[in-house]
């Protein structure tokens, strides 16, 4: 049944967004179904626009107006962003309305709103959701191949669209702002190997490896034997190919493997962008596991996704509602911890502490370069994954960016000596030799 005609409708979304528009007063438009352009300030930028394709629309977002619904309207196509996401969101933030928004009378919209409460359209349901316990709290509860496995199997070509050429899904290293990604994701491999303070026949472990970038320079270019790790099929088989194609099986070995079914002794270890996936509750277990795994004296670098401390414990627990979707469509399972607790934690389980920085604008100049190499192959991209998945990696590429340029988002380095025996490091006293050529 049909209480109001189109045309009822289409005049109160105009009057809403108008009386909108006159308070805000911000560079974007909104484009209605019917082609209609909205402006909602007086000098707005006809590049950045946000597109609604029907009356349902705005309905299904007030009656249920929360994050989730938002996200399915807009990978569904029913609500569309036209710019680039990144600037779209720079202009949208210029003249900051948060305090305008308070002078909307609310009474005057809800009346307007009343024939789109009542517009309803196709009932939306996600397919693309991690389907079993998102969050992954209890080890019991925890399947870590699973969620290493929804997250890095979705397609190795994909991933190349716009990792680069070393396939470096982690924040790369920029020595000058202009930098290609390229050469901030080499730059990030060697720095890592210098901090590691590799030497030939060294026995490095890598623990989740990705697809093998850092196993393979290490063994190129420092000569030592190197042996990665993980849970993502699609990863193991990529990395497996590369080391027989680089010729390279007598130093470099990877398996398909949990961290903690591992055995042995190793000289030096590196976990890049792995310790998001452990679990604040499991990393000591992690960090024994690790001390296990590594000789005396032997370095530890642990790369890692950081936020800021919170005040109580409960404060540090409570998950907001868009981090809830982040680990419901993308990183099930994953949890970051401040770089406070993680040093505390790796001084209990007997490490020494020895550098800690933070990469936090590095990373977000990496997922820029992220999020514009993938728009740029759009059309590929769609063809590997489809339309709706696209949309969702290109939203949560830009929001990282943005996080990580906003400081909301961290990302620290830090080096660790395992240290059984009192006594020295056998690190040198100063770090001036990491900054200069290894050859140098």
């Amino acid at each position: 049944m049909t209480f109001f005609s189109d045309e009822t409708k289409l005049a109160a979304t105009r009057k809403i967004f108008e009386y909108v528009g006159e308070i805000i007063n911000v560079r974007f438009s909104i484009r209605l179904w019917n082609g209609s352009i909205i402006p909602l300030g007086k000098n707005v930028d006809s590049e950045f626009f946000i597109a609604i394709n029907g009356p349902g629309v705005i309905g299904a977002l007030l009656r249920r107006p929360n994050y989730e619904n938002l996200l399915l309207q807009y990978i569904k196509g029913y609500v569309d962003i036209h710019g680039d996401l990144i600037d779209f969101v720079a202009v949208a933030r210029e003249k900051r309305p948060t305090q305008k928004l308070k002078k909307i009378n609310k009474f005057f919209l809800l009346r307007q709103a009343l024939p789109l409460l009542l517009s309803f359209s196709k009932k939306i349901s996600g397919q693309h959701e991690y389907l079993y316990d998102e969050v992954g709290r209890k080890e019991s509860r925890r399947d870590n191949k699973k969620f290493i496995q929804f997250h890095y199997d979705i397609s190795n070509k994909f991933y190349a669209l716009f990792l680069g050429d070393e396939m470096q899904y982690s924040c790369g290293y920029f020595t000058d702002p202009n930098n290609s990604l390229d050469q901030a994701q080499y730059d990030k491999l060697d720095i890592i190997c210098r901090k590691l303070r590799l030497k030939p026949e060294e026995k490095l472990l890598d623990i989740g490896c990705g697809w093998g970038g850092l196993i393979c320079h290490a063994a190129q270019n420092y000569g030592v034997k190197a042996h990665g790790i993980t849970l993502s099929q699609k990863q193991f088989d990529y990395t497996s190919a590369k080391v027989k194609r680089l010729g390279i099986e007598d130093r470099v070995t990877v398996e398909l493997r949990n961290y903690s079914t591992l055995e042995g002794t190793y000289d030096k270890i590196a976990s890049i962008g792995m310790f998001e996936h452990i679990g604040i509750a499991n990393m000591p277990i992690y960090f024994q596991k690790i001390k296990s795994l590594l000789r005396d004296r032997g370095i530890l670098l642990n790369h890692g996704i950081s936020r800021h401390a919170k005040r109580t414990r409960r404060a540090a627990r409570k998950i907001r509602a868009e981090r809830r979707l982040l680990l419901k469509y993308i990183f099930p399972g994953s949890e970051i911890d401040n770089v406070g607790h993680t040093i505390d934690l790796l001084e209990i389980n007997g490490f020494e502490v020895h550098d800690v920085e933070a990469w936090r604008e590095h990373y977000a100049l990496t997922t820029r370069h992220w999020y514009k190499k993938l728009m740029a192959r759009k059309e590929e991209a769609i063809n590997f994954v489809g339309i709706e998945k696209f949309r969702m990696w290109a939203l949560y590429l830009a929001g990282v960016s943005i996080g990580f340029t906003d400081g909301s988002m961290h990302i620290c380095q830090i080096v660790a000596t395992k240290h059984s025996a009192k006594g020295a490091s056998g690190l040198p006293l100063t770090r001036a030799n990491l900054y200069v050529n290894k050859d140098g």
